[in-house]
């Protein structure tokens, strides 16, 4: 993608006050995107038949559903096609991952076979300091064996706030894994003194928000980038819209 606001969307755990699906989609529209990333608050993945009722809202709404996560993926073949299958259906193209470190490497070669199978691509979420995939030197190590083993579905999923959080560079992360970075959540995060992190508008705390933007569109293989703001829980639409103009300001 020539600029990295071009496909810009919306993590649905944003939403997570709202359990239906068609105001999640009118909130979407309200906040002025048409994209959705949907984690397993708004989609029961394992159970196939309630799936095309969900894709329905966002079909309806003009909503396109880009990609599904956060999903484990030290799951049998059979739960993980059915995350396979709905991203067949609604036409998403990214899942953004995570698994425990004690999981088998033939899981990991499972869900590279799958995502080969349906054209798609994985990307691993990076969830803080304290999370075993929250840090560049293991993501490299990850990425280096997937390279050895042929994987070349795997990649990176990467959430800037809690890049930062493990007092890494998310500029960095996108220049340095800019052949496997598949998937972006943008997500920004102000310290109290005792260094809590709290959600804010993109570009208001800690993210280099201009700079995180022309890198990982200059690595050309983002299919799936998406706000995060998990603040204001039962109404989060007034500062979502304030990221988006955020994004496209800084983006232009």
């Amino acid at each position: 993608m020539s600029r990295i606001s071009s496909e810009l969307g919306v993590q649905s755990y944003c939403f997570r006050g709202f359990d239906e699906n068609a105001k999640v989609a009118e909130l979407v529209k309200e906040m002025g995107v048409n994209r959705i990333e949907l984690c397993a608050k708004h989609v029961q993945f394992d159970e196939p038949d309630t799936h095309a009722a969900v894709i329905k809202d966002y079909t309806d709404a003009g909503v396109t559903i880009s990609s599904i996560g956060v999903e484990q993926i030290d799951k049998d073949e059979a739960e993980m096609r059915n995350r396979f299958e709905f991203m067949k259906a609604c036409g998403a193209k990214v899942m953004t991952i995570a698994w425990n470190i004690s999981m088998p490497d033939e899981r990991l070669a499972q869900a590279n076979a799958l995502a080969d199978e349906y054209g798609v691509k994985l990307g691993i979420h990076n969830h803080g300091g304290q999370h075993w995939l929250g840090n560049s030197t293991t993501l490299d190590y990850i990425f280096k064996n997937c390279n050895k083993q042929g994987w070349s579905n795997i990649g990176l999923g990467i959430d800037t706030a809690w890049c930062i959080d493990s007092r890494e560079d998310p500029v960095k992360w996108a220049n340095q894994f800019a052949d496997r970075l598949f998937g972006v959540h943008i997500k920004d995060f102000s310290y109290t003194p005792q260094r809590h992190p709290e959600d804010v508008v993109v570009g208001t705390g800690c993210l280099d928000l201009p700079a995180f933007c022309k890198a990982a569109a200059a690595s050309g293989n983002v299919q799936s980038c998406v706000l995060e703001y998990e603040g204001d829980v039962n109404n989060p639409v007034p500062a979502l819209k304030q990221c988006v103009e955020a994004v496209k300001a800084a983006d232009a």
